[in-house]
């Protein structure tokens, strides 16, 4: 029986830890919503690309503002899609451990 169950373990980690490879290949767009501004995020929370219209350079403090609302943005979308993903494979692999559902 504690064999299966740190089979299961060793399995489930496994998976976890493919699943964050493959989120490292899901790149999520965020945008503001005038399109002045994009950026692209890997679902592991790395950003990969960041546009800037021409039209931001001309004001530091607007471009700024930018960055932190879209990059925030960004970032929760990557986080949803990454705990999503990763609880879902844990959630799947957990052997039935008395006490332990806080995953189900």
């Amino acid at each position: 029986m504690f064999g299966d169950m740190m089979a299961k373990l060793k399995e489930a980690q496994e998976k976890v830890a493919a699943t964050k490879k493959r989120l490292d290949t899901v790149l999520l767009d965020e945008e503001s919503n005038d399109g002045l501004l994009k950026i692209t995020i890997t679902a592991n929370r790395e950003i990969k690309k960041i546009e800037i219209d021409d039209s931001l350079l001309e004001d530091k403090e607007q471009l700024e503002d930018y960055l932190v609302v879209n990059l925030n943005k960004a970032i929760k979308k990557a986080t949803d899609v990454n705990e999503a993903e990763i609880g879902a494979v844990a959630k799947e692999g957990m052997p039935n451990i008395p006490g332990m559902d806080m995953f189900k």
